[in-house]
């Protein structure tokens, strides 16, 4: 991201979610991104998923400019070099779990790589319940669903927003330890919204937003630093 800017109508006024943000991903990081309620993360993130357009600046992917795309170009760029992990998983209940895996690669007219298929799953821990319907699964299971789902075609980046949101904590972690296997083993890019100072622990680093700019950062995060941090952007 360079300069991003991104101000909505409300009708009452102009609001300013980001304000000229600044930010380069390296390939294989690990990013977290907090902040308090209304500080631009939302809008951070669908931006730099193409799934919103920033007012001003630009948002590129691997070198590809998003700014100019066309709504079908966006479509097709996430569907083949972005995978998303939501809180809510975002499973088909109609299809088991392999089609649910492999549901992006259909959308895109991509053959399945079986090899890489039965990699993924068996990272994930999900390789034997791959003939069941996500109803049948914890919630902890459907997310490994959902990040096999993401890494199946390999994507240039991976989107987790509030990934451990809906787990118990011991579920949570285990998600947690995945995404940051995939980074440290697959040399995964992920940047993960969170507002829990335990889950942004796992990144290697830490963005602070607040009023739609970059208010801090940090490194080598504990939950105890990144507590810290928080507590003093609600003092400013």
């Amino acid at each position: 991201m360079l300069d991003v800017h991104r101000t909505y109508d409300t009708g009452a006024g102009k609001v300013s979610a980001l304000r000229g943000i600044s930010v380069e991903l390296a390939k294989g990081s690990f990013t977290a991104v907090m902040g308090p309620s209304g500080s631009g993360k939302s809008t951070f993130l669908h931006c730099a998923a193409g799934l919103d357009r920033p007012t001003e600046g630009e948002v590129l992917l691997g070198g590809t400019s998003l700014v100019g795309m066309s709504q079908n170009a966006l479509s097709r760029l996430r569907r083949e070099r972005v995978g998303f992990v939501f809180q809510a998983y975002n499973l088909l209940s109609a299809l088991s779990v392999q089609d649910n895996i492999t549901m992006p690669l259909r959308l895109s007219g991509t053959p399945v790589d079986q090899e890489w298929a039965d990699q993924v799953v068996r990272r994930v821990g999900i390789h034997d319940r791959l003939h069941h319907r996500p109803n049948e699964l914890s919630g902890g299971q459907q997310q490994r669903v959902a990040l096999a789902r993401a890494l199946i075609g390999r994507p240039d980046l991976i989107l987790a927003d509030e990934p451990t949101g809906a787990l118990d904590s011991h579920t949570g972690t285990q998600v947690l330890e995945l995404l940051r296997s995939t980074v440290d083993s697959l040399g995964q890019t992920v940047l993960m919204v969170t507002h829990d100072p335990v889950a942004a622990s796992y990144a290697r680093t830490v963005l602070f937003l607040a009023d739609g700019l970059i208010a801090d950062s940090l490194h080598s995060p504990t939950p105890e630093s990144v507590a810290e941090r928080m507590s003093g952007l609600g003092s400013r």
